[in-house]
């Protein structure tokens, strides 16, 4: 790794829920936001808003032209993280995508534990649809937990027969709370950032002592049938990568439109440091047209299903 990466990692080091130290949920947040949290970019304009009951930020770029809207989950862990620490990584999605967004403020574990995330992505997503947005104009993104989080909230509105958004973008999705990936063992002496500790502790505070095999928790462990177009983006040196390759695997097994994306060298959700590193904003280039190019083209799911079981 360059000395340029590194440097670009530190704040992400100091935010990690080290769990030596046990700091409380309200210190992780402080420190995350402290450590990450980046405006958004020149030119976009941001407002607070309601949406599916919880406060959002709505990030318009000058760029954006058309009907088409991006929703976006935050990662987090579940624990930390909110629109305001990702103002900047959403941000520059919709202006490079010329995208209007909006990025939810869902409820943090351990105070609301599963599902109260998921409850929120889909009630956030229902309202979207409810007041005239057109599936066929909505795409989706998340990082980390919040990919995790989407690829449920999805799931989620599958199961109410709610049509699917036209694509989604994963950056390094945490899709596996029971930690069985190989990497979680195989990459963290590579992992900058994470080890299995801290994610164990992550999810301990999300779900507790309940079953984290469950596909609203765990949604590697889902049938995807019906999910939109899906584009999975990874870094090779994050304990998270198999999360994201046994997504994919799953997706394409389940006749879903997908492409995974793995940086060599690179750690989890590196898009954050667009700006810094040459491969962030490549890879936000290509999250941006993915998403751009299946707007408006619809898919065999974004008509009404019905309930899968």
């Amino acid at each position: 790794m360059s000395r340029q990466q590194r440097d670009a990692l530190d704040a992400l080091l100091r935010s990690a829920p080290r769990t030596e130290t046990r700091p409380t949920p309200e210190e992780q947040r402080e420190g995350f936001a402290a450590a990450l949290t980046r405006p958004a970019p020149e030119g976009v304009v941001t407002r607070g808003t309601v949406l599916g009951g919880r406060p959002a930020l709505e990030l318009e770029p000058d760029t954006a032209s058309g009907p088409g809207r991006l929703l976006y989950l935050h990662g987090g862990g579940y624990v930390v993280g909110s629109p305001d620490t990702h103002a900047g990584l959403v941000g520059e999605l919709a202006r490079r995508g010329g995208l209007r967004a909006v990025s939810v403020d869902y409820r943090l574990a351990p105070e609301h534990p599963f599902p109260a995330a998921v409850d929120d992505g889909l009630a956030a997503y229902r309202e979207l649809l409810s007041t005239g947005t057109d599936p066929r104009d909505l795409v989706m993104a998340g990082d980390s937990a919040g990919g995790g989080l989407s690829v449920a909230t999805l799931l989620a509105a599958r199961e109410a027969g709610l049509p699917q958004p036209a694509a989604l973008v994963l950056f390094s999705p945490w899709t596996d709370l029971t930690l069985t990936g190989g990497s979680i063992r195989s990459k963290e002496g590579a992992d900058p950032i994470f080890t299995q500790a801290d994610l164990r502790a992550y999810a301990d505070l999300y779900v507790g002592a309940g079953d984290r095999t469950v596909p609203p928790a765990s949604p590697v462990f889902a049938g995807l049938t019906g999910l939109p177009p899906l584009l999975v983006q990874a870094g090779a040196n994050e304990v998270l990568l198999d999360d994201a390759v046994r997504l994919a695997g799953r997706a394409g097994a389940d006749d879903v439109e997908v492409t995974l994306e793995v940086g060599p060298g690179l750690p989890h959700v590196y898009q954050l440091h667009y700006g810094r590193l040459d491969e962030a904003d490549a890879a936000l280039d290509r999250a941006a047209r993915f998403l751009t190019a299946h707007l408006g083209a619809g898919h065999p799911g974004t008509g009404r299903l019905a309930p899968v079981h």
